[in-house]
């Protein structure tokens, strides 16, 4: 469906020296928007970002890469740099408050079931990785940018426009990377209600590792949970959740991290001891809890949390951003009509974002469950299954991580793990 848009003069092209039917413009800077940068320019498409904020220093701590996205990063070359910095070794899993383990499992384990080992990273270093894709003057920042005008798919007189503090550029094709809150989102498609309130807020925090070594865990309270992780470079990434009002934050949100979760086990007051109240980010969790129509418009591709918002319950946001990223790159070659290449890119991204959507929402309700006798059953059960099944924890993320990047099908059904040795290398035209 297009827009019915008159069109003006356009004052510049997104992209100095680009051929016609080359021209990219994304619209922000994340992880999403540059990993489809560099997706797009290995095709040969002449790629600008622009980005609102001043320098490309992200929001937000750290990311949860899974086998998923890291096979994603395969496509654009920086896939093997991030496993590098892998740094869950041995064992790990769910627990209680009090240090109970609920379920166990390892390093070692996920590797062998989904290939890979779950990677935690500043989001910081994975930029920093993506941007060295692109040609160093590939990124514009301080370029805050909206689209006017989401142009025709399959007319080459009708590009899409966006506008700029210093004018309006046309391309051939515009990714819109712009968050949670887009304004693109809301121009391709009105009379969606976007994203809203999951019903609880998160905190996170990065400090160093205490003295004393834990491993890997997420605990589950009532209606409250805790994860700490161990990074790379010697730092810890903690994050904590709990059902709260929507916008009721602390004036101190680390004592307010202390009073929920200052007397639950090791090593969660050694890191709440460690942080100043400045390193603590609290944001209210919304996700889109109804799919949108479609991931593009005209020759304007939405992308990331701009198209599928969720909660970070299964940690897959930025892998799904990541995802999106590569295929659409993959279906879309520069000097052609993008319309069947947006189409393809919607069929393929729109049935596996919603499940994803809706699994995670699923697992924070389980997560966060507030009843007592509710939470003594939830844990119950899981303590059992774990028993019965080590691989519980595993076994959750079934026909997420196990995804494939092109040449698969994406929308199919999970074809499991890699081959064993494999990393990623290229199988076909892909990016």
């Amino acid at each position: 469906m297009e827009t019915d848009t008159t069109t003006t003069p356009a004052r510049d092209h997104g992209t100095s020296g680009g051929e016609p039917g080359h021209r990219a413009l994304v619209i922000g800077a994340g992880i999403g928007g540059l990993t489809a940068a560099a997706g797009l320019a290995d095709r040969g498409w002449h790629v600008t970002v622009l980005e609102r904020s001043a320098t490309l220093e992200p929001v937000g701590a750290a990311i949860s890469l899974a086998p998923n996205g890291q096979r994603a990063l395969d496509r654009v070359g920086v896939g093997d740099a991030v496993r590098d910095l892998a740094a869950w070794q041995g064992p790990g899993g769910l627990r209680a408050p009090g240090g109970r383990w609920l379920a166990r499992t390892s390093s070692e384990e996920a590797g062998e079931r989904y290939g890979d080992n779950l990677v935690l990273l500043q989001r910081a270093t994975l930029i920093d990785l993506l941007r060295t894709r692109l040609p160093e003057d590939a990124v514009r920042v301080d370029a805050a940018a909206e689209v006017v005008d989401p142009g025709a798919a399959d007319d080459p007189r009708r590009p899409a426009r966006v506008r700029t503090a210093t004018g309006e550029l046309t391309a051939d094709l515009v990714v819109a990377a712009d968050g949670i809150g887009s304004a693109t989102r809301g121009l391709l498609f009105p009379e969606h209600p976007g994203p809203d309130y999951a019903g609880f807020t998160t905190w996170r925090i990065m400090v160093p590792a205490p003295a004393e070594p834990f491993a890997p865990h997420e605990t589950w309270g009532r209606g409250t949970l805790w994860g700490s992780h161990p990074l790379h470079d010697g730092t810890v990434y903690a994050y904590a959740a709990a059902v709260a009002p929507e916008g009721g934050h602390a004036e101190d949100e680390r004592a307010e991290l202390l009073r929920r979760f200052g007397d639950w086990h090791h090593p969660v007051p050694a890191l709440l001891a460690a942080a100043a109240p400045e390193d603590v980010l609290r944001h209210d969790v919304r996700h889109m809890r109804r799919p949108l129509p479609a991931h593009h418009r005209g020759r304007v591709a939405l992308l990331g949390d701009a198209a599928h918002a969720m909660t970070p319950s299964l940690g897959q946001g930025g892998n799904q951003a990541i995802e999106d990223g590569v295929v659409l790159a993959h279906h879309l070659a520069p000097g052609t009509p993008p319309g069947p290449g947006l189409a393809a890119y919607s069929a393929d991204r729109l049935p596996r974002t919603s499940a994803v959507v809706a699994r995670a929402a699923k697992a924070g309700a389980l997560t966060l469950l507030r009843p007592t006798l509710a939470v003594r059953a939830r844990d119950a059960l899981v303590a059992t299954v774990s028993r019965l099944g080590p691989d519980l924890v595993l076994r959750s993320f079934a026909g997420i991580t196990d995804w494939q990047p092109p040449e698969r099908t994406y929308a199919a059904p999970a074809r499991g793990a890699r081959p064993e040795g494999h990393r990623g290398e290229d199988t076909g035209s892909g990016t």
